[in-house]
Order: structure tokens, then sequence, then C-alpha cells
């Protein structure tokens, strides 16, 4: 199933928007009385011309500290390339200018898999005389070294770990030092299950790498072994509840069977696992 990158993106900056500018944009955020953060309706523009139509991603209407007139923060995600986008960031910036009339900051957030040079403005311009140059703020993930980031406690950087710039000899190292992250920030269980989702979308490590993990968070220190080991167990017995869940509702035997296993190899106990899947005791030992 194709992967809603916009949605996703949506959902994780909307929760943390205020750290989202922490993090990138440290000298907006001083500027942002974040008292008065509302997030607006989606905007539907048709491109008459080219016949199609694009959604505006993310509209934050907020306020400058010791001002009182309103401003709008325009977010938009791209994860795949578009010769044409500052073009389409302008005529975004044209036509919520049109509607709002009021000022606008353009931010745009390229989340590519790979690097490239992504240019920041837009111009119109003759050998005679510049019509106009339109500038907006950029943030290019897979070009920020993810190390620089671990030692933040700050949500949207545990969650966009999965996008920056990390090699696959790096993946478990990564998805260990994100769940540190989650354990030190002591959020609520709602955000855990975003962020780690938002992760686990992008990073999803093989059986060989879980269990490479697991063997290095068992090499750390007590106290942070066991709240890292925690929240891996939590999140595995609430993705098998969930599958689980979804297997009865289709009815299938197969699946209950299919999910016990994973659980005997995750070390559950037989107790356990007939209690979520109301299999026989018999049957659950007959996986073994």
């Amino acid at each position: 199933m194709a992967i809603d990158h916009d949605r996703l993106f949506k959902e994780l900056i909307t929760t943390f928007f205020e750290e989202f500018l922490l993090l990138f944009f440290p000298h907006v955020h001083e500027h942002i009385d974040f008292q008065h953060v509302s997030f607006l309706s989606e905007e539907l523009f048709t491109d008459v011309t080219a016949g199609e139509k694009y959604r505006v991603d993310l509209l934050v209407q907020t306020k400058l500290k010791g001002e009182d007139s309103l401003i709008i923060v325009h977010i938009e995600n791209q994860s795949y390339v578009q010769p044409s986008f500052p073009e389409r960031m302008f005529i975004y910036f044209s036509r919520l200018f049109e509607k709002y009339r009021k000022r606008m900051l353009p931010i745009a957030v390229f989340s590519y898999d790979y690097l490239r040079y992504e240019p920041s403005s837009f111009t119109l311009q003759f050998p005679f005389f510049d019509v106009l140059q339109f500038r907006f703020l950029t943030v290019e993930l897979r070009k920020q070294n993810w190390r620089d980031y671990i030692r933040h406690d700050n949500p949207i950087a545990a969650a966009l770990l999965s996008k920056m710039g990390y090699t696959e000899s790096e993946r478990v190292e990564l998805k260990k030092q994100f769940l540190r992250m989650i354990v030190r920030m002591e959020l609520d269980e709602a955000k855990q299950r975003l962020l780690i989702g938002f992760f686990e979308t992008y990073v999803r490590l093989s059986d060989e790498e879980e269990q490479q993990l697991r063997n290095e968070v068992n090499e750390m220190e007590t106290k942070e072994k066991e709240q890292v080991l925690d929240l891996i167990i939590s999140y595995e017995k609430k993705a098998l509840e969930k599958g689980l869940k979804e297997g009865v509702e289709r009815g299938l035997q197969q699946e209950k069977r299919q999910i016990a296993k994973k659980m005997l190899e995750k070390g559950y106990d037989v107790q356990t696992i007939h209690e979520l899947t109301e299999l026989s005791v018999e049957e659950i030992e007959g996986l073994k």
C-alpha cells in the first residue's frame, strides 16, 4: 500500500508545531507567540493550465510577539522530485495571500530518500529588469546528519531521524537512539504512538536487525535498558494485538496461528498467547 507522506507529515507537524520551528528555525521560533496558534482548513487549488489539483499541506495562523496582527505559516512537505516546485510554492503563496491578505511565511520540507540540490526561490526576470524574487525557507532532511540530533529532547527530531542521512549499516543504531530519545522525553502514550508509527513507516528493521537491537539494548545501563525494553515489548504487544483483532474480525484462524507463532518467537509465554488469541494451549504448544 502506498505511503501517504503528506498525511504523516501533517499529523506530525500539527502535533508538534512549536517543536518543529524550534528545531529547524530557532530564529523564527523566538518571534512567534504560541499562545495564539490555530490550524486552518485545507486549501485545494486547481491549475487550469496543467489540468491538475494541488492541496496545500498545512496552514497555521498565529501572531508575532508584541503584535496584534495575524500571520500565516505555510508548510509544504515535498516527498518527490518536481522541477517546477519553486513555481508551485509561489502560486500557493499568491493565492493564499489573495484570500487571507496577511503576512505569510512559506516553508518547504524536502523528504526525499536521496540527496539533491533544491532551490529556495522563484524568480521572474529580464536581461534589463528583475520583476520578482520569491523566497521560502527550506529543510532538506536527507542532508541532515542524524547523529547531530540525538541529544535534542525534541519529538520532531526523534521522528525525523528516519528521514535524515544515515547508511544501511547504521539502521540498528538509528533505532536504538530513537528509542532512547522517546524514553528520555517521557511523552504520553498517544504521542509515543504517533512518533513510533512515523519512524517505523520509514525504518523497518529485519528480524535479524531487531535481534541485534535487543542484544545491544541488553548491554545498556540497567535503568535505561529496562525502560527501552519495556517500550519495545509494549509496542510489539500492541502491534500483535492489533493484528490479532484484525484477524479475528476477518475470521481467519490461520492468521491467529501465525500471530501466535510470532509471539512464541518473541518469547511470550503460552498462557499469555492463549488469552490473547483464544487458541488452545495444545495448539500453541504444537507451534513451537
